[in-house]
Order: structure tokens, then sequence, then C-alpha cells
């Protein structure tokens, strides 16, 4: 017998011997939930908040500048009664310099952070009835009255009679406002121009 052939036998063997070791396996499922509405979010002024040019003399140079709130009408419109949150994806991700849970502003020559954008959600008009915003970090497990609209956590709407649990809604009309902060002055190269360059994207998930 030559040596392949006798490597081959060997192998056969291992294969057909009992099994020394019980085998391990666990299950892997896929599921979800097809509504049978959808909705969509649109905000005034095409979503922008300009804030125009500034000069050095504008801001602080030793503490954060906040500058004038920007205010957008938000508008969601669902095709039938639905239950449905908004969140955000922070498109500048990684350069808040305020706050974590804000909305970064871009860098400067690479590394600097400009500052942070935070954005609320006031005077909720769900289906011509007043209502208040809550909000979830912690997926809808628990929900409490916050007017908070962003990447850290998921925004719904509830009635006055119960402030904890989010209702369906066919047209939602509410005022967003922006909160835009920059770091202090004498934390900025200000040799030539700096755009101010927040970004992100209003999202509509399903409960």
């Amino acid at each position: 017998m030559d040596r392949f052939t006798s490597g081959l036998v060997a192998s056969l063997l291992i294969a057909c011997a009992p099994a020394t070791f019980a085998a391990s396996s666990t299950s892997l499922s896929v599921g979800g939930t097809i509504t049978p509405s959808s909705c969509t979010p649109t905000l005034s002024s095409g979503g922008i908040v300009d804030h125009g040019k500034l000069t050095v003399k504008d801001l602080n140079p030793e503490q954060p500048t906040r500058l004038p709130t920007g205010e957008l009408l938000l508008e969601v419109n669902c095709e039938a009664a639905t239950f449905f949150t908004l969140t955000t994806v922070d498109n500048r991700a990684g350069t808040s310099a305020i706050h974590p849970a804000s909305h970064g502003l871009g860098t400067i020559n690479d590394d600097q952070m400009l500052g942070s954008a935070a954005f609320s959600v006031f005077d909720a008009v769900a289906d011509t009835q007043p209502v208040h915003a809550i909000m979830s970090s912690n997926g809808g497990s628990s929900w409490r009255i916050s007017s908070y609209l962003g990447h850290a956590g998921i925004t719904a709407f509830a009635a006055p009679a119960d402030l904890y649990t989010p209702i369906a809604i066919k047209v939602l009309n509410a005022r967003l406002s922006a909160f835009t902060t920059l770091v202090p002055a004498k934390d900025l190269p200000l040799v030539d121009e700096v755009p101010i360059d927040g970004s992100a994207t209003l999202q509509v998930k399903y409960l």
C-alpha cells in the first residue's frame, strides 16, 4: 500500500469512528413585522438651519457660544393611524464637542471639533389634538416625558391622559428647535473661514 492510499484509509477510519464529543448547536431566526401603512416626515426650509456668517467677535473667547435657536416646522403624514417613533442618524458622528447625545458640526484640520447641535420637539399636535413628546433610551421598554430628538433614543408621542404610552398617529405637526453651540474661540484656528458643517438624517421607525 503506497503512502497516499494509507493516508486515505486512515482518514476514512477516523470519519467513521464513534464521536467522542457531543456536537453543540444553536438556532437562528429572522423575524419582523410589515406594517400596512407608511409615514413620511417633512421639514420646513428644506430642513436647513442657516446661522449665516459669524465673526470672531460674535464668539466667546473662553466659554462655549450658544447661537440663536433655529426653528423648523416638522410634519409627519401617515397613510393611516400608525404607531411610529422618530430618531436621527448623526452624519457627523464622533464630532460632537459639547455632548455625545448631540450632533456633531464636523471638524477643522481633521481633528479639531467645532461644536454641537441638539434638537428638541415642542408644541406637538397629533390629529388636531395636543400631545406630549416622550422619549425612550432603551428601545421602547420604558418611556419618559422629554422633548429630546436625537440618535441617543427614540421619540414618540403620548396623550395627556397617559404620558407613558405612545399613541397611533395619522398626522403629526410640531415645532423642531435646533440648539447650536460652538466651542470657545480660543480653541479654534481662526486664520481662515471655518464652515459650520452639521448634518443629520431624521428617521421614522415603527413600533
